[in-house]
């Protein structure tokens, strides 16, 4: 019953955020809170220091001081977009200017942490079931590894296996980060869609990585993981492998429907001869198990001749099964730890694998971290310099495939990577370099 002019009134007293939110208690509260007489003051006060500046400019940008041009032929809410507009710009900005710099160990930016806790950056995932019903996920536990996050979700209320349909990942940053306190939960928000998968017939379409007594694993690309109890058939927990490599993209400027897509790569003009193949590449590879890491090593000065284009690939050998000098071990027993609310365990032979291959000016070329999972495949060792079990571990993609092949030495109890091949995908080449294998 109280006038619209009182209300506009209260309203006018107010900041953003409580705008923002006052905005969705009714129809009436949006309306007259989506005025611009409002939000050209709050526009004009949060760039106070430009105004002046701007009086002295063109005609193109001397409308913004308050005044009635300000506010005529504008329908309801333009300047609390352009306020959003402003805000969000200035947030992406300050990003950009600080994954600048790159690590010249991995190729990537080396201050994403510092860039994740600027923007507010958090992750959600979204489980729908048959019937549309959508169960939300928030509450996650991060691990930050040299080039990846893992993210860990479990709760007591999963939804029901049988009747998940879809699983999506989101990137969650507030509106107006503050760096002085933690994002409000309950704050306006946007989300940015990093991912879809399809969980109907989970354990028939996906891969299965490994189990011990109490979850069985499976896996989907992109880095999913999902827990499942053996007893009951239920969720147990959700695990996520994140590269990142145009993560904050992924996380921050796609919307709540459509994924973010990277511009295409513009090739170096004359960078590289199809005669010639592949040339200086360099691999960063990381091998975890979440709380413990087995290897951590990059290797320069990879390449590809003519001759090892085949099948549609293009075969780059990291570490060779003939050339024992680069053999490498691992560090402890691989295994992959879990954890919810009650239980933790640890299932064997199973790890993540992070890798960054950059071309030969230090662009990545090709990045993942996925989880994967050791293959016993012959009991015996046929080296010469070996007596063990072989076990192997493969990955593929829609970009290529990773190889890998280990004996297991009881003597020392640890593994040796005896071969380690990468095998590109010529599509994936030609659309980077604009060239024909």
């Amino acid at each position: 019953s109280m006038p619209p002019e009182i209300l506009l009134k209260i309203f006018s007293y107010l900041d953003a955020l409580s705008l923002l939110s006052v905005g969705c208690v009714n129809k009436l509260f949006y309306d007259l809170a989506n005025d611009n007489g409002i939000w050209l003051k709050i526009y004009s006060s949060c760039l106070q220091p430009k105004r002046t500046i701007w009086k002295m400019k063109s005609e193109q940008t001397e409308a913004v001081p308050l005044g009635c041009a300000a506010l005529r032929d504008k329908k309801p809410g333009y300047w609390k977009k352009e306020y959003i507009l402003k805000q969000t710009a200035a947030v992406k900005t300050r990003l950009m200017q600080l994954v600048k710099p790159l690590d010249p160990y991995t190729g990537l930016p080396f201050k994403n942490k510092e860039a994740m806790k600027v923007s507010g950056l958090s992750w959600i995932i979204a489980l729908k079931d048959k019937n549309g019903k959508e169960h939300v996920i928030e509450k996650a536990n991060l691990s930050f590894k040299d080039t990846s996050v893992i993210i860990l979700w479990y709760c007591t209320n999963w939804p029901c296996l049988d009747v998940v349909s879809t699983l999506k990942l989101f990137g969650v940053t507030p509106l107006f980060p503050d760096q002085s306190k933690p994002p409000s939960k309950n704050g306006p928000h946007r989300c940015s869609l990093i991912a879809e998968y399809h969980l109907a017939n989970l354990t028939e379409g996906s891969v299965a990585v490994g189990a011990d007594k109490l979850v069985q694993l499976f896996s989907l690309n992109p880095g999913l993981l999902v827990g499942i109890w053996k007893e009951k058939n239920e969720i147990a927990f959700v695990m996520v492998s994140l590269h990142y490599h145009q993560l904050l993209e992924r996380s921050i400027l796609g919307s709540a429907t459509v994924q973010y897509a990277s511009p295409p790569h513009k090739p170096v003009l004359d960078d590289i001869d199809p005669e010639y193949g592949l040339h200086g590449y360099s691999l960063h590879l990381d091998m975890h198990g979440r709380s413990c890491t087995y290897l951590c090593g990059t290797f320069k000065n990879l390449f590809c001749r003519k001759g090892d284009i085949a099948n549609g690939y293009l075969r780059l050998t990291v570490v060779s099964l003939k050339d024992n000098r680069k053999h490498l071990p691992l560090t402890g027993t691989l295994g992959l730890s879990w954890e919810t609310d009650v239980f933790k365990g640890n299932v064997k032979d199973c790890y993540v694998m992070n890798l960054t291959l950059l071309d030969e000016i230090g662009k990545p070329f090709w990045c993942f971290s996925a989880p994967v999972y050791m293959e016993l495949s012959s009991k015996t060792s046929g080296l010469y310099d070996y007596m063990g079990h072989i076990y192997t571990t493969d990955y593929a993609d829609s970009e290529g495939k990773v190889c890998v092949k280990l004996v297991w030495l009881e003597e020392t109890k640890e593994y040796i990577i005896v071969s380690l091949v990468l095998y590109i995908s010529t599509k994936k080449v030609n659309n980077w370099y604009g060239t024909t294998y």
